[in-house]
């Protein structure tokens, strides 16, 4: 079976290729949790992954796990497209008994904080874009700093006359690094704008998940394997690793007692039973007694965590060969990503004439070259910007995207310079360094009542902190504050650590919606650390502008710049158009691209969903 139209929703176990044949049952449709839990109750084995060259830090945030091939999912009705299969049948099965897209979402993501443990959880953060035709919502849980923080928080202290920041390495991991959490305060403030079952229903699957086991995938097994730093924390060893501490295998039945009983808390009290009480003293122990670095996190930091409600950062995207014209709409800074694609495919617009394929890349390059630029200078909490660049407007007017791009020639920029635009003080910021950004997750769903959305979520690096509390791991997300507080020229960086402040983020969870109705016509976003903006902008190129199928956009190379070298997949990028690249004279990198974007798109009276071949993900619908 390759394509989904039935009107029933067919059970992941069906179909995936990491389930064996004697986990069937029967063909039936799943339709309890502990229906959902038993099926995959079995071992699960994968593909090999390909060789890989090393990743760069600064892009590669996780490591490749092999390349799975997918379907092509289409329905009727709804569909849920996550990180992993037992997530998207969660999702599912909420929608299934009259569930919004927004208790869909909850339910996956609570079933992905267990089965995907390095990539988001209860102890990280998200971003949530929502659409019904009507309205577009954006909801912020980006983690926040503590009231401890300073601006020297990832300087090395004993050098107090040329203070230099501390290795990527050494600050993630610990207690300095981890922000306020923000995920289940925010999904709660979407679910009290837009839930429509109990809250406490929607955290059944992941508890009895929790309690009865779920079996080990290749790719957390490998992750496993291949973490050097995660074995240190007591929690995390006595839980991920057996006596001789090698990882659980694949297949093997993880259960996690200690996050059931937190989720079984969150149910019953809501985001309270986080905040205060038991679990609130637990992260303040484990942040500010970590025995290699402590942090400042404390109780009453999440006492006074507050989730947002954003406007959204919409643009119009006419798509220059067909008369269809949209709108895409994401979250606002902090995050970074929305803003960045919207100029990419600002610049592209006034370069179209030229579509060879090798120019196409190469503007693709430079435009990333120039919306990184201004990224770095610009982009920050904008509740800490003295100057006027809250109009983050004036970034995507065309006439200044039209000026930039008279700034490509036949000749790589290389080293792009920021632009100033209208009431932005670029002579008076410093431009933030390119550091590491890591490991996220997404999820997009459509529902069978008109909504949509696209909800990113991440603890930053694969296994955040390496500190583990009550079953779940806790972020690292103050390593995306630019570790230098001033450039050298002593100008301050606009992303700098400070009190209560988010830290830039480069999640982009985007709606895009027909320009004439406002109606949702895709719900995408992916993993990947600062790489997300390129995912996600190609996924919109493949399929909007090329006409790819969704399935088949997804499978196709990645490239991009963070204004530096082109950067290009490893084993995949063809070499032929690489040789082009070069003698335009960029410098080229090879890297794995462990891209993990879900997607579903409306095609006429059909869902179309879509998930990236390489990582596990999987979709579901009816």
């Amino acid at each position: 079976m390759t394509t989904q139209e039935s009107s029933t929703v067919c059970p992941v176990f069906c179909q995936h290729p990491l389930v064996p044949e004697r986990a069937l049952v029967k063909g039936r449709a799943i339709n309890s949790a502990a229906g959902l839990s038993a099926a995959f109750l079995v071992s699960l084995s994968l593909a090999p992954a390909q060789a890989q060259a090393q990743p760069s830090a600064a892009t590669a945030p996780e490591a490749a796990s092999g390349w799975s091939e997918k379907p092509e999912w289409r329905f009727s009705k709804f569909a849920v497209a996550t990180a992993h299969p037992l997530a998207s049948e969660a999702g599912a099965l909420m929608l299934k008994e009259g569930g919004s897209a927004i208790d869909a979402a909850i339910a996956s993501q609570m079933v992905l904080g267990l089965v995907e443990p390095q990539s988001s959880g209860l102890g990280g953060g998200a971003f949530l874009v929502h659409g019904n035709g009507r309205e577009v919502h954006v909801y912020d849980g980006r983690e926040t700093a503590p009231a401890a923080t300073t601006q020297a928080l990832f300087l090395h202290s004993s050098d107090r006359q040329t203070p230099q920041p501390m290795a990527f390495e050494k600050a993630k991991r610990g207690g300095r690094a981890v922000g306020v959490p923000g995920l289940i305060a925010m999904l709660h403030l979407a679910h009290q704008d837009h839930g429509r079952l109990p809250w406490k229903r929607l955290f059944e699957p992941a508890i009895e998940l929790a309690e009865q086991g779920f079996p080990v995938g290749q790719r957390l097994h490998r992750l496993l394997l291949g973490d050097r730093l995660l074995r240190e924390d007591p929690a995390a060893r006595a839980y991920f690793y057996d006596q001789r501490l090698d990882p659980w295998p694949v297949g093997h039945r993880l259960r996690n007692p200690m996050l059931a009983n937190v989720l079984r808390g969150l149910a019953a009290k809501g985001p309270d039973f986080f905040y205060t009480g038991e679990v609130a003293k637990a992260i303040e122990s484990a942040v500010q007694k970590h025995a290699s670095d402590p942090g400042g996190l404390g109780q009453k930091d999440l006492q006074n965590y507050k989730a947002l409600r954003r406007s959204p950062l919409c643009f119009n995207w006419k798509v220059e060969a067909q008369a269809n014209s949209y709108k895409i709409c994401g979250p606002p800074p902090p995050s970074s990503g929305p803003l960045a694609i919207g100029q990419i495919l600002g610049i592209l617009r006034h370069q179209e004439k030229r579509s060879r394929s090798a120019d196409r890349d190469h503007l693709y390059l430079e435009a990333s070259r120039l919306a990184f630029a201004d990224r770095a200078l610009y982009v920050a909490d904008p509740k800490y910007l003295s100057h006027e660049s809250r109009q983050w407007e004036s970034l995507l007017e065309s006439s200044y995207l039209k000026a930039r791009s008279q700034l490509i020639t036949e000749k790589s920029l290389g080293l792009a310079p920021a632009g100033v635009p209208a009431g932005f003080p670029g002579k008076q910021l410093g431009g933030m360094p390119l550091q590491p950004e890591a490991g996220t997750t997404h999820l997009s769903i459509f529902d069978g009542s008109g909504n949509a959305l696209a909800l990113t979520s991440s603890i930053e690096s694969a296994f955040g902190s390496r500190t583990m509390v009550k079953g779940f791991l806790l972020n690292n997300q103050l390593t995306d504050f630019s570790f230098k507080p001033l450039d050298e020229h002593g100008r301050p960086i606009a992303n700098r650590p400070e009190p209560g402040k988010r830290p830039r983020s480069s999640m982009s969870p985007l709606l895009v919606l027909d320009s004439q109705t406002q109606e949702p016509v895709m719900a995408v976003g992916s993993a990947g650390g600062a790489m997300i903006i390129h995912y996600v902008a190609q996924s919109l190129l493949h399929t909007l502008r090329d006409g790819l199928r969704p399935q088949h956009a997804l499978e196709q190379s990645h490239l991009g710049s963070l204004n530096g070298p082109s950067l290009l997949e490893a084993g995949r990028y063809p070499k032929a158009q690489a040789d082009l690249l070069a003698g335009r004279g960029a410098e080229l990198r090879f890297i794995p691209m462990t891209s993990g974007t879900q997607l579903v798109m409306r095609r006429g009276d059909e869902l179309w969903g879509a998930a990236d071949p390489r990582r596990e993900g999987w979709v579901v619908g009816e």
